[in-house]
This record gives C-alpha cells, sequence and structure tokens, in this order.
C-alpha cells in the first residue's frame, strides 16, 4: 500500500533542493522513511504479514544504501536529512 499523495507531496515540499527536484537523495530517504514508518505500524497489527516484512526489509536496506551513498558525498546534508527525519547514525 503506497504513500497518501498528499504525504508525498509533503515530503517532496520538505526536502527538494529546488521546485522540480523529485529524486535527490533527501528526497528518496524521505519518502522511505515514511514508507517504513507505514510498514513497521501494519506489522505491529498484523504480526504474520510476511511478505510485508520482506518488503520492509527491503526498504531498509535501500535507504541504508542511500544514506551510505549521501553520507560519503556530502557529509553536511546526511547530517541534516538524519537530524530531521530523526534517524540514527555513525
Amino acid at each position: 500500500m503506497p504513500l497518501a499523495k498528499e504525504v508525498k507531496t509533503k515530503f517532496i515540499t520538505d526536502y527538494h533542493r529546488h521546485d522540480t527536484d523529485t529524486g535527490s537523495p533527501e528526497v528518496q530517504v524521505a519518502i522511505i522513511t515514511g514508507r517504513i514508518q507505514q510498514l513497521t505500524e501494519h506489522l505491529r497489527t498484523n504480526k504474520h504479514d510476511e511478505s510485508c516484512r520482506r518488503g520492509l526489509l527491503k526498504l531498509v536496506g535501500q535507504r541504508r544504501r542511500l544514506l551510505a551513498y549521501l553520507r560519503k558525498s556530502e557529509y553536511p546534508r546526511y547530517l541534516a536529512i538524519t537530524e530531521s527525519l530523526s534517524l540514527r547514525h555513525k
């Protein structure tokens, strides 16, 4: 179940670099974080939904790779995105 259009648009407007930006690492991490939170809530009520659990793990791995790229390429922006989304970082 995808994110609602309004929620996705809010993430894009909050984390974009310029007006037409929809694919920068910050925007992608914010959207994936929203999906992870949504799937986590779903799994709290549906503990045996294994296909959902697999999707959640794939999203967590994808977010981890994006954050590693951002950390390696532009560290100040990495710190800003982890701070604003309340993500743990090393």
